[in-house]
């Protein structure tokens, strides 16, 4: 049973609360005691109501907010709700708020999984008095254990045993599971206090509860259920009250925030089945817990981001939009936003000026310091907005140490092809109107030769051309033969063991002689 005091007004605006649920059909005026004539010949309108509980309260002006309100609830349908009204007078007399003429509203409500009502009444006793309101929360809660017949230390005792069976490896986590169970406690001067209804039941050692500290609960697996548990329930809640209210009912499992109730900086996870406390850090950022929008609002906001940041850089990159919006556990990849395990194309002028970009900044990796060179990579990677790319207004030291590499490669005469050493280099030759490229992909090296007036006659001999020079030459130097006696040579017949080695060992006939001599041969 809890009844919950909730705050005082002026105006008794529970009235218009209350009203307002009947007009949407959950909920009932069931009593209404001690309001004079109001409700005898027609249903009473709230303004009515309001105002005849502030007349009746005019009899004491010095009670700056007469409204009491309370909330009385049982756990899920334990009372009917007659049942729940006659606990309900019993509570309003030991109050002090059950004297004969006190103004009296009792609501119904039906919007949740339990049996509740709320009270409206006056501060202001029949005759004028203030109705005494000290310690109002803690001689609550006495009030209820009294008609209940409950033994609060007993019962405070017994839940403390119970939470000393979970696991947990921190006072802050034994406290997370004494608040699940409805408890405030605090620790103090080495001890441990717990209070309930407002007044301390139990007082224990710290020393006690830190003799059952184990270690920190790890278990990946069930962490990984329990993110995936939180996000699906998050998207389908309104708020923080509404989603521990889901996790309590559907899984036994409490969420327990901690720091200002509007603004909490972390919270804990009490989960009962297992009897383990898992701080929710590990699970799930409180931020990203709290984050109540639909998956379409979010994927909103970050594009609606991105496109703030292609405004404040025309320029930005993927990966430097990438470092912006990671802490909102979002990346992008061509074209495509990735969020939370689900994804959506970017608007295609968004996703087309980022691809731009990225190509602008391969273009940009190549310090490129002329128009020329500039032009040429545009060509190369795509970029037709050249306007973009910055050209350098000097060379790097790794362009001139490339340079000088270079041009020992073209001055070694033991080289024999260029064209191949420079590719062994990682160097790509690339002509281009009256100028010639040597441009290195990996190291983002790209060097004008004729404009470094390197000797490109170097580049137009081919392996194969230098192998058939040589050849030649030795060609020359060899004693020419009569035709005979290369035929005596090769041998008679066409069993000759010579024969083989003419026209099959080497198997390729061009460096031997063509197709017709061969035939001629054979003919002999």
């Amino acid at each position: 049973m809890i009844a919950t005091i909730l705050p005082g007004s002026t105006n008794f605006h529970a009235v218009g609360y209350n009203e307002h649920k009947v007009s949407k059909g959950v909920a009932r005026l069931i009593e209404i005691q001690n309001f004079g004539s109001l409700g005898t010949f027609h249903k009473p309108t709230p303004s009515e109501l309001v105002s005849y509980l502030q007349k009746y309260s005019s009899q004491n002006n010095r009670i700056r907010k007469p409204q009491f309100h309370v909330a009385i609830s049982c756990k899920g349908h334990e009372m009917s709700e007659d049942e729940l009204l006659d606990f309900a007078h019993q509570y309003l007399k030991e109050m002090g708020y059950g004297e004969s003429g006190q103004p009296l509203l009792v609501y119904s409500h039906y919007d949740t999984e339990n049996t509740h009502l709320h009270i409206i009444t006056s501060r202001v006793a029949p005759d004028g008095r203030k109705i005494q309101h000290s310690h109002e929360r803690r001689r609550s809660q006495e009030v209820i254990d009294r008609i209940l017949g409950n033994d609060r230390k007993k019962k405070t005792e017994d839940d403390i045993n119970w939470a000393k069976q979970y696991t947990f490896s921190s006072f802050a986590q034994f406290k997370s599971i004494m608040v699940s169970m409805g408890y405030e406690v605090y620790q103090k001067d080495g001890n441990v206090f717990v209070k309930y209804g407002g007044k301390v039941q139990k007082e224990i050692p710290f020393t006690e509860i830190e003799s059952l500290f184990k270690s920190g609960y790890r278990e990946r697996t069930r962490c990984r259920q329990l993110r995936s548990i939180l996000k699906k329930y998050r998207d389908v809640s309104s708020n923080k009250e509404e989603l521990q209210k889901e996790l309590k009912t559907k899984f036994g499992i409490d969420i327990v925030f901690f720091g200002k109730k509007d603004a909490p900086y972390g919270y804990m996870l009490v989960d009962h089945a297992n009897k383990t406390v898992i701080h929710g850090a590990r699970v799930l950022a409180v931020e990203e817990l709290l984050d109540f929008t639909t998956p379409e609002e979010r994927f909103n906001r970050i594009e609606d981001y991105i496109d703030r940041l292609l405004t404040l850089n025309p320029k930005i990159t993927q990966s430097e939009i990438y470092s912006k919006i990671r802490k909102q556990r979002a990346y992008i990849k061509k074209g495509i936003i990735y969020f939370d395990g689900q994804s959506r194309p970017l608007k295609p002028f968004m996703a087309e000026a980022i691809d731009r970009n990225n190509r602008i900044a391969m273009v940009e990796m190549f310090n490129p310091a002329t128009e020329a060179e500039r032009d040429l990579l545009c060509k190369i990677f795509k970029v037709s907005r050249t306007d973009l790319v910055d050209v350098s207004l000097e060379r790097t030291h790794h362009h001139t140490d490339a340079v000088n590499r270079l041009r020992d490669i073209f001055n070694d005469e033991n080289i024999t092809s260029v064209r191949s050493r420079l590719h062994e280099e990682g160097f790509t030759i690339r002509q281009e109107e009256d100028a010639t490229y040597a441009i290195n992909f990996k190291q983002h090296i790209i060097i004008n030769l004729t404009e470094e007036n390197f000797n490109l006659e170097r580049l137009k001999q081919s392996v194969k051309q230098i192998e058939r020079q040589k050849y030649q030459q030795q060609t020359k130097s060899t004693s020419h033969f009569s035709g005979k006696t290369k035929l005596r040579d090769v041998g008679g017949g066409s069993h000759s063991e010579k024969r083989e080695w003419e026209v099959g060992q080497k198997g390729s006939y061009d460096d031997i002689d063509d197709g017709n001599s061969m035939k001629k041969i054979t003919l002999y």
